[in-house]
């Protein structure tokens, strides 16, 4: 499948500009936001600002929309017209896909008050129809005047992976002429608490990658990313995805980086030194997810950066270089010559999934 377009939504901003440049500077400091539920508390988030999601153009039959489909919606717009494919007709060849762990959980919150509140008979009917995990890519669709397939997917771990398989077979059945696949993830009271109660949370908002700790630290995150993929035999503006694995496969030692999606949200991260110790040889290891946040699906942002990277032919310094165990990690941005890079990912239970991305 070829990358034809990006488009992202995350805490630096929006668009692959946005992304570049996140990825040249390297680590900021996130936002400390307070938990309501825990009041005089605090902790950093990697949150989306107010300003990144606001268009009157691509929102304007959006008015309703919480913040989910707010942000899965102008993240897709971008991939399509990045893909220079915006004047074209989709109609019924455009096949949609939204990955995500959590759905609009903010909205689905909101509606539960109401019903605690003001009892099942006077609870919104919009927050209702909000709370539907499917409601971000009627939207997409409805922006795009997309008449094509669309399908919400929900898994914690592995969503996006499932997604891109999906997106192959839609491609290769011919069902669609080209898939827009992306994840969503959205931040919110509860959410914050939950990761401030169950999770090991960077006091300085410094989430290191290749410490590959049982007990890892995590900084949650926010946003959307979406590619625009057309088939294999066409021409491609950032590069291939040549497979999206969750068979465990083990990983190439030709590849000129490794992606490891270490964000501390999926607990013991002990798994990923296996990996990591194969770059004291040869490979050369990466993390990202310092730019992002941790977030279920953030193979995507991954994804995205290593498009990036494969499409510049630049190697980008890793955001948070800590490295205790003296791996070959990426310390510097440089011109590369690159041609395969993959992203691997462990859920909870160690089980291994993995993303490569060619030129």
């Amino acid at each position: 499948m070829n990358v034809a377009g990006m488009g992202l939504v995350f805490g630096r901003g929006r668009g692959i500009g946005a992304l570049e440049e996140a990825l040249r500077q390297g680590w900021t400091p996130p936002a400390e936001v307070e938990i309501p539920l825990a009041p005089g508390t605090k902790i950093p988030v990697y949150s989306v600002g107010q300003e990144t999601v606001k268009d009157k153009t691509v929102l304007k039959h959006m008015r309703r929309a919480d913040r989910f489909s707010k942000m899965a919606a102008l993240a897709a717009w971008d991939a399509v017209q990045d893909s220079g494919m915006a004047g074209q007709r989709h109609n019924e060849q455009l096949g949609i896909i939204l990955a995500t762990a959590f759905g609009p959980q903010v909205t689905a919150f909101r509606f539960l008050d109401e019903i605690l509140e003001h009892g099942d008979a006077k609870a919104s009917p919009t927050l209702f129809s909000h709370s539907v995990h499917n409601a971000a890519v009627s939207y997409i669709a409805s922006a795009l005047a997309s008449r094509g397939p669309t399908l919400t997917l929900t898994q914690f771990a592995f969503s996006f992976h499932q997604a891109l398989i999906l997106a192959e077979a839609w491609l290769e059945e011919g069902r669609c002429g080209s898939v827009l696949v992306g994840c969503a993830e959205e931040c919110g009271v509860v959410m914050e608490y939950i990761c401030r109660e169950k999770l090991r949370i960077a006091e300085d908002g410094k989430i290191r990658c290749f410490d590959f700790s049982a007990s890892p630290l995590a900084v949650p995150g926010e946003g959307s990313v979406f590619f625009l993929l057309t088939r294999g035999d066409e021409t491609t503006r950032y590069c291939e995805i040549s497979g999206a694995s969750l068979d465990g496969k083990e990983v190439a030692g030709d590849l000129d980086l490794c992606i490891l999606d270490c964000d501390g949200m999926g607990g013991d991260e002990t798994p990923y030194r296996e990996v990591g110790e194969a770059g004291s040889r040869e490979l050369v290891i990466g993390g990202y997810s310092p730019l992002f946040g941790s977030m279920m699906t953030g193979s995507a942002f991954n994804c995205a950066a290593a498009a990036l990277m494969l499409m510049k032919q630049t190697r980008y310094a890793c955001p948070v270089q800590e490295n205790p165990h003296g791996l070959r990690i990426c310390t510097r941005t440089e011109r590369a010559q690159i041609s395969r890079i993959q992203c691997v990912k462990y859920d909870c239970c160690s089980e291994r999934a993995v993303i490569e991305l060619a030129k």
